[in-house]
């Protein structure tokens, strides 16, 4: 079983678990907050990460670290202990990333990833999110990159669709077009 598949199970079995009578967008702060504690403090993450270390004694960190924070779900402090004593801590971040697609897609909500040539205006960033929002009868939440190398026009990546409206590409199918010719 591969890492990113161990990581959506773990991920999975948090969500159902929580679906039910937890605040999902409270799961997710916890988990986040206490990755952030392990990856943010180099010797904790060294000494958790390592192999050579018992995972009693990673165990007994964790539950260390979970005292400090009273106020965690229930469940995301079985999950940290479960995946401390059987050494997949290191998971940590894909299992995140994994709880988050999985929330985003049960609030009906789907992340966007926008290039353009240039920085948006807000206006102009507000249009676009706008229009795939529509697109995909979701709604949107949208993060902007730029890449002066598409020339142009805006890539758009939607879940997994993209909609390449670039320059580069379009001046790319008029090259695959007269060479064919």
């Amino acid at each position: 079983m591969t890492n990113r598949t161990a990581a959506a199970r773990y991920a999975r079995a948090l969500f159902d678990v929580s679906v039910k009578d937890r605040d999902l967008r409270q799961v997710e702060a916890d988990l986040a907050r206490f990755a952030d504690l392990i990856h943010g403090h180099e010797t904790l993450n060294r000494v958790l990460l390592n192999p050579a270390i018992p995972t009693s004694r990673k165990l007994a960190i964790v539950n260390a670290l979970l005292g400090s924070f009273a106020d965690l779900i229930p469940p995301v402090a079985k999950l940290l202990r479960l995946m401390a004593t059987r050494d997949r801590l290191g998971l940590l971040p894909e299992v995140l990333r994994s709880y988050r697609a999985r929330l985003l897609d049960h609030l009906g909500v789907v992340e966007a990833q926008v290039t353009t040539a240039w920085p948006l205006t807000p206006e102009r960033a507000a249009a676009i999110e706008r229009s795939l929002a529509q697109a995909s009868r979701r709604e949107v939440t949208m993060t902007t990159d730029v890449d002066p190398e598409i020339l142009g026009g805006v890539v758009a990546r939607l879940g997994t669709t993209v909609y390449d409206g670039s320059v580069a590409r379009h001046l790319e199918r008029i090259r695959d077009n007269l060479l064919e010719r």
